[in-house]
């Protein structure tokens, strides 16, 4: 019997992270330990209140049966609990949010339900790849926008050809945004959100990295732009250490998120009950997020110590746990990550040519960056940071 592939999967490219964990493997075929700082999955453990609010939920949910596709009251109770103190937004738990299996399920499928196919979604590059695979799986053209230093890695939204922005029905963007480290203000966001609703495109903000950053204020969440038209994406993943519960959240505008949920019931299930009642326990805590924050700003210095010692040039970021490091002109990304793959280096990163896709004009506006994810413990940090300098690039 003949397999057949479907086309959609054909035609996609090797996921980017996927990459990453193949040159950690051949590394530690070798015999040699890199130190990973390619995939943004954190090494620290999810705090102990939050695994024991989840080993008695085990318990207290044993005959519990299937969960709500849309979260439970109690945990939708939280986010909107979480959202008003943190961002000042009032949000009905009834109709303005809903569960998912982390932001990636969400991200992936919103598509599905508000794209029709051969519409357009605007998608930043470099970027998240599932905004655009999301796009393509429903049937929908990805048309990219690019992020660049000389723009503020802010969205060039007077860039996007009027034909374009017509058939467009999604804008995606990220703040404090992945791999750039940028973190936009609320004046930024006020005016990405007018440019969208004045044109009747849905503007999807992806939020995980909210509560990551080194600036003096917060960063601003596009909530606080009106909910019309809006749709924030929002895990405990990065905020909590809770890559592996799979669990977040969508929350806006009421008739999207009514169509998300409409949506989920087709394709999935809803997140188990006791890890619904770990994500309660974990966003009634600020004490474990301000910690986290401490402990990213001492590793993300380290970094930097190292980079410059390397002779690179200067690149902190505002926020998220990512360098987006800037190479000298004339080294390509794949070619600087290779040599990092070196046995006296092993210090893994991720090429900036493997995050978002090229632009119309065939250009890629993250080539020429590398972006390291400050996942490492401090100490194996520090030690990336000492075979880094070693490079003496200048």
């Amino acid at each position: 019997m003949q397999i057949r592939v479907a086309r959609r999967l054909q035609e996609l490219g090797g996921y980017a992270f996927a990459e990453v964990d193949r040159a950690v493997e051949q590394l530690r075929a070798q015999g040699i330990e890199p130190i990973d700082l390619g995939v943004g999955d954190p090494s620290d453990p999810t705090p102990e209140p939050i695994r024991r609010a989840c080993q008695q939920a085990v318990e207290r949910h044993a005959a519990s049966g299937y969960p709500s596709y849309a979260g439970s009251p109690a945990f939708r109770a939280a986010v909107a609990e979480w959202t008003r103190r943190r961002f000042g937004i009032e949000l009905d738990p009834q109709t303005e949010i809903t569960s998912s299996l982390g932001s990636k399920e969400a991200i992936f499928h919103v598509a599905e339900a508000l794209v029709e196919p051969g519409e357009i979604v605007l998608c930043p590059s470099p970027g998240y790849p599932p905004y655009a695979r999301g796009a393509r799986f429903a049937e929908a053209q990805p048309w990219f926008y690019p992020l660049r230093p000389e723009n503020g890695f802010l969205p060039e939204l007077e860039a996007i050809p009027p034909e374009v922005a017509a058939r467009a029905r999604l804008l995606w963007i990220n703040y404090p945004n992945s791999p750039t480290g940028r973190v936009a203000s609320l004046a930024e966001l006020e005016r990405i959100a007018a440019w969208a609703r004045a044109r009747g495109i849905v503007l999807c903000s992806d939020e995980p990295y909210s509560e990551i950053y080194f600036t003096e204020e917060p960063p601003p969440s596009a909530l606080q732009c009106g909910k019309e038209g809006v749709l924030v994406f929002q895990s405990l993943s990065k905020r909590s250490h809770m890559t592996g519960y799979r669990v977040g959240w969508v929350a806006g505008d009421a008739r999207l998120v009514a169509a998300l949920r409409r949506l989920k019931t087709n394709i999935d299930s809803g997140t188990p009950w006791f890890i619904q009642d770990a994500a309660i326990a974990a966003l009634g805590d600020e004490e474990h997020v301000a910690r986290a924050r401490a402990s990213y700003r001492a590793r993300r210095d380290a970094l930097l110590e190292g980079l410059a010692a390397a002779g690179l040039e200067p690149c902190p970021p505002e926020g998220t746990f990512y360098v987006w490091q800037r190479l000298p002109a004339g080294l390509s990304s794949v070619e600087f990550a290779r040599r990092l793959l070196a046995p006296q280096i092993a210090v893994v990163c991720t090429p900036g040519a493997w995050l978002g896709e090229p632009l119309a004009d065939g250009t890629h506006p993250g080539e020429g960056y590398v972006r390291f994810a400050l996942v490492a413990p401090l100490e194996r940090i520090q030690e990336a940071a000492r075979r880094l300098a070693a490079l003496r690039l200048r």
